[in-house]
């Protein structure tokens, strides 16, 4: 019961207040995995896995001693990031709405790792809608998942490894080898997460049919095994085509293709952020359900028959 509740709680601050001013905890973990990449960087898997399994392995022990709503509450807070994703999507739109392209591109770079400068108005939105979606997957529905599994811990080492993940588990020079075991621990937990996240998206949006389908038939061919299926349907449950080319510092990709709509215009970002905040209701929804449904099965079974 205190789980739930505080699962529940914790986003409702998250939506009601958003992010810490200050001493964020988040920001404290990178700063911890930026000083000991420092000292015991390699240029191979296994010392990025050693990282990965230190950083990780110690949250997980501190999430450990977190027990009740609390705990569960402001662990549940510090890791949601819902508010802040709508926030700077929101921002970027005001500005491309208002006719400020130079500085929609530069606002978009506090939501991508991709190049903006050379974006035009079709660009900037896809961007921050693609961001919208993967983001309300890996900020909101996979650590509610996580907080319901496992509490605490399960809150705290899935914002730590999505963390690295961000830091470390990209491709260039540096990274490669050191960030692989960042990058695959990534993928694994976010693999629930993205499903129910697609889901939800299929079930809440504007269009299902386009949305399902979109799911099914364009997901696969993405990049990303859990940015694919969020992305996807999102593209399709508003009408929209995302995908193409994708500018990054050190590469270009290519991506696929998704959904069969019209290219997004800063309008779509508005309608982007409405299907997002649906899906992250539904996905707090399920996560209290899920974390009352052992207490609620002991309860079904102490009653006297």
């Amino acid at each position: 019961m205190s789980r739930a509740l505080g699962l529940a709680l914790g986003f409702a601050a998250d939506r009601l207040v958003g992010d810490p001013a200050r001493f964020h905890p988040v920001a404290g973990f990178g700063r911890t995995a930026a000083w000991l990449e420092r000292r015991t960087y390699a240029d191979s898997r296994l010392a990025g896995a050693a990282h990965v399994a230190t950083l990780v392995g110690a949250t997980v022990l501190i999430g450990r001693r977190g027990r009740g709503t609390t705990a569960t509450a402001l662990a549940t807070w510090a890791v949601l990031g819902g508010a802040s994703l709508d926030r700077e999507a929101a921002a970027v739109a005001a500005l491309l709405e208002c006719g400020d392209l130079p500085g929609a591109r530069h606002r978009l770079t506090h939501l991508v790792g991709r190049v903006t400068a050379d974006l035009d108005e079709n660009g900037v939105a896809r961007a921050t809608i693609e961001s919208v979606a993967e983001n309300t997957s890996d900020a909101v529905v996979a650590p509610l998942v996580w907080g319901a599994l496992a509490g605490v811990p399960g809150l705290l080492g899935y914002r730590a490894t999505n963390t690295l993940d961000a830091m470390i588990g990209h491709h260039s020079d540096r990274y490669e080898h050191f960030g692989w075991a960042a990058a695959r621990l990534d993928d694994v937990l976010n693999l629930p997460g993205s499903r129910l996240a697609a889901l939800l998206t299929v079930l809440l949006g504007e269009d299902r049919r386009s949305a399902g389908r979109a799911w099914r038939h364009d997901a696969r061919a993405h990049p990303s095994p859990n940015a694919g299926p969020v992305e996807a349907s999102f593209a399709g449950a508003l009408g929209l085509r995302l995908g193409g080319e994708t500018v990054y510092p050190h590469r270009v990709e290519r991506r696929p293709v998704l959904g069969d709509g019209d290219g997004p215009v800063a309008a779509d970002i508005g309608r982007a952020r409405a299907l997002a905040g649906r899906v992250q209701v539904g996905a707090v929804v399920v996560a209290v359900l899920s974390a009352l449904g052992p207490t609620l099965v002991r309860r079904r079974r102490s009653r006297p028959r």
